[in-house]
């Protein structure tokens, strides 16, 4: 619906508040312009003044544009000055460690973080470039700073960008050292950027200290000793950064732990902001590792991997027969990866969240070792268990996964990558593959066939449609089966679960996309030893129930 003109008077005159106080001569000329256009401009200049963008527990995230619903410089420096308050106002000492992507306006945000840090008083320690997350995220603990900042959008669209909190140990406990924010520390710190006053009279300081390469060097050698030392290291491994950050950092890991330096797709191994080879730079989106698995058969890699412009997230490919590849799965490459650390005699907690498979549960109660499942999200995966045991692994069927967690309290797309390799290798040396060891698994446990049901809209309130109607009509019956249980997490979290005898659904919100996500899992038994065929009726069930579900949502 159209503005009226008493709306666009008062959205008029905010504007030219925020303009009064935009420290970047670039977003005053954006804004301007957007003001000279109007009224056609109106649902634009609504939007950007719609509100805040809300820091939460995944910090900020938003689209590069004036206003204070965007990602820029006031809206950057606003939230450094909050977070500086909040710092000192809990006491907290130590410096602050700030790290930043290669994406649009990256630099320049991290820059501005440090200028505001220091000129409270408080230290601040810059990456030396544009770095991998998990460096940030290890650089809190090794520097044992106050906090951390990382300046991202991870795998979010080009005009994206985005600004995470981490808390070193003081603040954070001992789980959450390291950890990225969660409550009441959001809440906190949202309070106190709201409570800064003009941004002219926010002080700013000298640029901070720039961190040497000794740093980048420190998280090599420790991800490098994530694997044992003696095994195969026989295996040709093709990767893709896919434009980001990642492949300096992987490539070094790779070859300080003894790997061939993996393959990398050429045409993706530079940072590169407009990521112009994919539609979206996310592992998972169809046609991002096209690239990728062209390369791996070129070369005849074993293996292929990508990670996510960040390089927190690992994606695994591998041949699928003799005439192609496919993805793995995160809950594949999840339950690999706890399955390897098992057999290598790693004993702790292991932990997923609710929207993975419930495979590594039934592999932690047959071998006798500690599990706990967590909400959505990293912040909550390190935590898990509440210090009861020590965690040794975490993953995330979004391709996440924490294979040290004494190293980085957070997903980490490095050591996992290692980590992959060191399996691949080890069952190469055997004459086997990634696909053996999960066919090995489904015939132990069952197959545990898993499948998502995405939908990207426009609209936010089509999501908040959605999951009114499943509330309402929730339905009674999975794949002819009654539904057993049904969960709703309000107001908690807003996830709606479903379970009958075969299946499970797991409904909710995506955190960071626009996106409704429906996680399903069907378990098909292998009485008779025949994985293939349980696989193909898994399969086929789960098609059944990502139309069901669909049906049920209004899709």
């Amino acid at each position: 619906m159209p503005a009226d003109t008493t709306d666009i008077d008062d959205i008029r005159e905010r504007a030219r508040r925020w303009l009064d106080d935009d420290p970047d001569p670039a977003t005053r000329a954006e804004l301007r312009d957007v003001l000279d256009r109007l009224p056609a401009s109106a649902p634009d200049l609504a939007d950007r003044f719609a509100g805040h963008l809300t820091f939460g527990t995944a910090g900020l995230r938003g689209p590069l544009r004036a206003g204070p619903n965007g990602m820029n410089l006031a809206v950057v420096t606003q939230a450094a000055a909050g977070l500086v308050g909040w710092l000192a106002a809990q006491g907290g000492t130590g410096p602050l460690v700030i790290g930043y992507d290669a994406r649009y306006g990256s630099r320049e945000f991290a820059e501005r973080t440090a200028q505001v840090a220091t000129g409270a008083g408080r230290p601040a320690l810059l990456l030396p470039r544009p770095l991998p997350t998990p460096v940030l995220a290890y650089a809190v603990r090794r520097l044992d700073a106050v906090a951390g900042v990382m300046v991202t959008a991870s795998h979010n669209p080009p005009q994206d960008n985005g600004y995470k909190v981490y808390l070193g140990a003081a603040l954070g406990g001992e789980l959450g050292a390291g950890a990225q924010i969660v409550p009441p520390a959001d809440a906190g710190i949202e309070a106190s950027i709201r409570a800064v006053g003009p941004l002219a009279e926010v002080p700013l300081g000298p640029p901070g200290q720039v961190l040497g390469d000794d740093l980048v060097s420190a998280y090599v050698e420790r991800a490098a000793a994530v694997i044992a030392p003696d095994g195969s290291r026989d295996l040709s491994v093709a990767y893709t950064p896919l434009h980001g950050v990642g492949a300096a950092v992987l490539t070094a890991a790779f070859a300080r732990a003894g790997f061939p330096v993996p393959g990398v797709v050429p045409e993706q191994a530079e940072p590169d902001p407009a990521f112009p080879t994919v539609s979206f730079p996310n592992p998972e989106e169809p046609g991002a590792v096209d690239r990728l698995v062209a390369l791996a058969d070129a070369t005849g890699a074993d293996i292929a991997i990508a990670n996510d412009p960040d390089a927190d997230r690992c994606a695994v490919a591998v041949r699928d027969g003799t005439t192609g590849w496919r993805m793995l799965r995160g809950d594949e490459v999840g339950v690999l990866l706890a399955d390897h650390l098992m057999r290598r005699g790693v004993t702790g907690l292991y932990a997923t969240t609710i929207v993975s498979s419930s495979l590594l549960r039934a592999m932690c109660a047959a071998r006798g070792l500690p599990y706990d499942e967590t909400l959505t999200g990293f912040k909550w995966i390190v935590r898990a268990g509440g210090g009861s045991a020590p965690l040794v692994f975490g993953y995330e069927e979004a391709l996440g996964y924490c294979v040290a967690p004494d190293m980085v309290r957070d997903k980490d797309g490095i050591t996992a990558a290692l980590t992959v390799a060191e399996l691949a290798a080890g069952l190469k040396a055997q004459g086997r593959t990634l696909t053996d060891r999960l066919d090995e698994l489904a015939a132990e446990f069952g197959v545990h066939h898993t499948d998502q049901l995405s939908v990207r809209v426009d609209d936010l309130r089509e999501i908040a449609d959605a999951m009114a109607r499943i509330r309402a009509a929730t339905p009674t019956t999975l794949l002819g089966h009654p539904v057993e249980a049904t969960e709703d997490l309000l107001p908690e979290a807003d996830v709606v679960i479903l379970r009958s005898p075969s299946a499970r659904v797991v409904i909710r919100p995506s955190g960071t996309e626009p996106k409704l996500k429906a996680y399903l899992e069907v378990v098909e038994p292998v009485p008779d030893g025949d994985v293939a065929k349980a696989r193909t009726r898994a399969q086929d069930a789960v098609r059944t129930l990502r139309a069901e579900i669909a049906s049920a949502l209004g899709l």
